[in-house]
This record gives C-alpha cells, sequence and structure tokens, in this order.
C-alpha cells in the first residue's frame, strides 16, 4: 500500500507526469512485496518550492509504505526516483529530497489492514 506523491516547482506536461506516474510503478518493485498494483501516485507540477533560497528546479517527494523496508531498499527507491524526476523534468539530484514514511496502520475498502 505505497503512496508516493511528487510536488515540484516544474511544469509538466500530461504526457510528462504520466511516464513519471509508470517509472515510479515500476521502481517501488524496489521494497520487496510493492508493487503498482497497490500504488497510489500523486504528482503537483508548478508548486511554489524554493530549495537553498532559490527557485531552481527541484522536488520533494513523500514515500508512505505500509510496514516497513530495509535501508538498501529505500536507498535503492531513491537512487530511482531521482533518476525518474532528472529524466523526466530535468531536475538535478542534489536538488530532489526523499521522505520516508512507514506505518503499521493503514485503512483502506472501509477497514485496516
Amino acid at each position: 500500500m505505497p503512496f508516493i506523491n511528487v510536488k515540484t516547482n516544474v511544469a509538466l506536461s500530461d504526457e510528462k507526469a504520466e511516464s513519471i506516474k509508470s517509472a515510479l510503478g515500476r521502481a517501488i518493485t524496489a521494497i520487496p512485496g510493492k508493487s503498482e498494483g497497490w500504488l497510489m501516485v500523486g504528482i503537483e507540477p508548478g508548486y511554489k518550492l524554493w530549495f537553498k533560497g532559490s527557485s531552481e528546479p527541484a522536488a520533494m517527494v513523500e514515500v508512505s509504505i505500509f510496514g516497513g523496508a530495509s535501508s538498501n531498499a529505500l536507498t535503492t527507491l531513491t537512487s530511482h526516483i531521482t533518476g525518474i524526476l532528472t529524466d523526466n523534468a530535468g531536475i538535478s539530484t542534489d536538488r530532489i529530497y526523499v521522505k520516508y514514511s512507514e506505518t503499521e496502520n493503514w485503512g483502506w475498502n472501509g477497514s485496516n489492514f
């Protein structure tokens, strides 16, 4: 039950947003047991975002997952995410933050897992 939310100050065409969504669907498999089949993605292009006092292209990515993941899996996913945003939005890897939240409580379909 992962959720990835991308906030970026870069304007994205529908095609670029779709490409990012699809690539994130492939990337989430870096975490064992996670797949695009349960992935929810949010993309907020044109977001008012400054990093290091500059409005140069940047992104804040929040990844929420049910359960936990190893440090190695998260490092791999961070690498994938930064590569995806560099390739699709032209954002330098040193202007992307990725934040992880892990939870044992996740609701879906009127109940909790």
